[in-house]
């Protein structure tokens, strides 16, 4: 991977930007974040604004629509798109807009936007994120590839399509990998071979990484590497993909400044991640859900730090010609046992060990690079620094709004694997001493 240290100046009327962006004279730099009413898009998109950025969001709302579906809502209570944007922009008085925009089916107006409105860079979060939502029944697993390939696709053309040189940046996650032991440390996207010819000749070549995906929505993401790989190629596309651990925490410094613009908390079996899920199970008395024997090795990093990272990946774009700039945004491994005995011993909370429903090794190390963020300035906030104590604060003042019937994983990847139902175990485990 090529030194990115220093950001690429794609012009000479351009000059230094906030936050060490370039920018257009006489105007800050302009960035569309896709998926900017989400989990992570929407406290990336007060970032950039608070940065001094003109920032666009564009979605669709399916994440919203996904809470109707599910019959389950954000733990927090976030406001409506309409009243995050004003409430910002009564506080700060700084740019952020909204386009009600499906990326993934309605090219003509993505396109449209991009060429009226030239955005310098476009952060791509407009995909559905979730594992064990893509495994739910065949119906979810295809509207997954669809919206997650198309989405992607459909960004990457209208790029080519527009004419315009548009930094991409892409939140992938690091499941494209697998999540086996791999017996070395993972290295940022791209993998040094040697091959061994048929006239005893080596031949040293640098290919992406074997990919490994154990989901349907880990799969798209392997199928967004090949597209990413080939536009960069063919097209000249300048394309930064960040290869994303599990996020924990909730707020960030924009979203803490009025309750209006609070953050997304999932804590269902399909949406929740890992880390919430058992901060929120705590605050609720509900035990701390493990899977199998929760040796499940996972990579993982802080809303706070996603933000940062994603701002770093912006100021330190590929230059145009360039390979797509894989980098690893993870900050720290942990098994899952772990973590629950760490969250027991924070909270006095039960665990309670229930089937895995994901078809995955019971147990395995994980050992990642990451030395692109850290050489970039990134100061990872670990679980050690106190913050497990703030979401945890944050999970029990929301209690209320708990549905505890959402809790367990029911998703099953396979008709032999079984839901992660403490109650349904322990059915199974009194029918099999009988």
């Amino acid at each position: 991977m090529r030194n990115a240290s220093r950001p690429s100046r794609r012009g000479g009327s351009q000059g230094l930007g906030p936050g060490g962006m370039f920018r257009r004279s006489g105007g800050a730099t302009k960035v569309f974040v896709l998926g900017g009413d989400g989990f992570c898009g929407w406290p990336t998109s007060l970032r950039l604004s608070n940065l001094g950025h003109d920032v666009v969001i564009l979605d669709n709302l399916s994440r919203r629509n996904i809470d109707n579906e599910l019959e389950v809502g954000s733990l927090t209570p976030i406001s409506t798109p309409g009243v995050r944007v004003r409430t910002w922009q009564e506080l700060t008085g700084k740019s952020l807009r909204y386009e009600r925009v499906d990326v993934a089916q309605d090219y003509a107006r993505l396109l449209e936007l991009i060429v009226t409105e030239k955005p310098d860079a476009i952060v791509h979060f407009a995909e559905q994120r979730a594992a064990p939502y893509s495994m739910k029944s065949s119906a979810h697993k295809r509207y997954t590839v669809d919206n997650n390939t198309n989405a992607t696709h459909n960004v990457l053309a209208a790029m080519v399509e527009s004419g315009l040189d548009v930094h991409l940046v892409h939140l992938g996650t690091m499941g494209v990998y697998g999540y086996g032991t791999a017996g070395m440390k993972i290295p940022e996207g791209y993998l040094k071979v040697e091959v061994k010819t048929d006239d005893g000749r080596t031949v040293e070549q640098e290919i992406l990484y074997p990919t490994n995906p154990g989901s349907v929505y880990h799969m798209t993401k392997t199928l967004d590497q090949l597209l990413f790989f080939y536009y960069a190629k063919n097209d000249r596309l300048r394309i930064t993909d960040l290869h994303q651990g599990i996020v924990w925490g909730t707020n960030t410094a924009e979203t803490n400044l009025d309750e209006r613009l609070i953050n997304r908390f999932d804590y269902d079996g399909d949406y929740g991640t890992v880390l919430n899920r058992f901060l929120m199970e705590a605050a609720v008395g509900f035990p701390l859900t493990v899977h199998g024997t929760g040796g499940q090795t996972r990579a993982f990093i802080h809303i706070q730090d996603t933000v940062r990272c994603v701002e770093l990946a912006l100021e330190n774009p590929p230059q145009k010609g360039d390979r797509v700039s894989i980098i690893n945004q993870m900050t720290e491994t942990h098994r899952v046992r772990d973590l629950a005995a760490l969250i027991a011993q924070l909270t006095g909370a039960e665990i309670a060990y229930v089937p895995n429903p994901r078809k995955e090794d019971a147990e395995n190390d994980l050992h990642v690079r990451n030395d692109t963020f850290l050489g970039l300035g990134l100061a990872p906030t670990k679980l050690a620094d106190g913050l497990l104590v703030e979401v945890t604060e944050i999970a029990r003042k929301y209690a209320g709004r708990a549905d505890l019937s959402k809790i367990p994983s029911t998703s099953t990847w396979t008709r032999d694997n079984r839901p992660g139902d403490p109650a349904l175990a322990l059915e199974r485990e009194k029918v099999e001493k009988a």
